[in-house]
């Protein structure tokens, strides 16, 4: 399986339309069905689904997606590691990260990178923790923030000196809106938008026996979409502190929860990584800032 033809299924699933992606490609529609149809017979099974309008693909041609998208997006990384191998000032880093107020601890060590070596560039991946790890496993990412747990015997890694405090974020004009703090006792029975990590990882030790009992109206995988929800009025979102705008201009305000331990964000590689020079750059800047990291 050639990484090109991979790169013709991948656009044409993306488009829906052999002509659309043949042209995008630059290549001759003739050419990229024949390939196509090459790959499907190399593969043993049926990629597309074609109908009237478009081209739909086949459950094996949605795993094949993935694949392909995780291929070459390392393909793409290590093309740019090794154009940059010998330019020491220069290239790229790869982070994943979830949305936190403690990534800005990440952000001050890469920008000191970047005002020495003007150069490098970042590319951030957002996501929960179980998204960037799978991707830095796969070697797409160079380095992963995670909340808490990293297993050891994977991963080294670095301690971001900051805590989050979670919390509920809630329209002013809500009944609770006049207390200080909240226990989760209070959250029963509202209407709650949270997130799919949360909910599996977090929730059965906060609430136990009585998950079941909670009222989740949506869940997010990324907090902007949840504030909008919250300030519609469908809910209330339990995230971190600072995640979204509380100022007085503001429609929503966050009260902290009293009986949830605080979460902190750590750095994490793989062990035994090999490093473009950007991201060993960037790596020397973060151990100075926050310890060895060798454990």
């Amino acid at each position: 399986m050639e990484i090109r033809v991979l790169r013709y299924f991948l656009e044409t699933a993306r488009e829906g339309n052999i002509t659309r992606a043949a042209e995008r490609l630059h290549v001759t529609q003739p050419t990229m069905s024949r390939q196509l149809k090459d790959m499907e017979e190399e593969l043993g099974v049926k990629l597309f689904i074609r109908t009237n309008y478009a081209l739909r693909l086949t459950e094996a041609g949605m795993l094949l997606r993935k694949r392909a998208e995780d291929i070459l997006d390392l393909v793409d990384k290590t093309e740019s590691e090794f154009k940059t191998m010998d330019d020491r000032i220069g290239g790229e880093i790869f982070v994943g990260c979830p949305e936190a107020d403690s990534f800005k601890y990440f952000a001050r060590a890469l920008k000191r990178v970047q005002q020495q070596h003007a150069g490098v560039r970042c590319h951030i991946t957002s996501g929960n923790s179980e998204a960037v790890t799978e991707k830095l496993d796969k070697g797409i990412l160079d380095f992963a923030l995670v909340m808490e747990y990293a297993n050891p015997l994977k991963y080294n890694c670095l301690d971001i000196p900051a805590q989050e405090t979670w919390g509920v974020f809630m329209r002013k004009d809500s009944p609770l809106a006049k207390k200080k703090t909240l226990r989760l006792a209070d959250l029963y029975d509202l209407p709650l938008i949270c997130s799919q990590q949360n909910i599996e990882q977090n929730f059965p030790v906060w609430f136990g026996e009585k998950l079941d009992s909670l009222n989740i109206v949506a869940t997010y995988n990324l907090f902007y979409n949840a504030a909008i929800l919250v300030r519609e009025g469908l809910g209330y979102a339990i995230s971190y502190d600072k995640m979204a705008d509380t100022g007085k201009e503001s429609q929503m305000l966050f009260i902290p929860l009293t009986d949830v331990p605080l979460s902190a964000m750590k750095i994490i590689w793989k062990k035994y990584q090999v490093f473009s020079p950007a991201a060993s750059l960037l790596l020397n800047e973060l151990k100075n800032e926050f310890g060895n990291g060798e454990k």
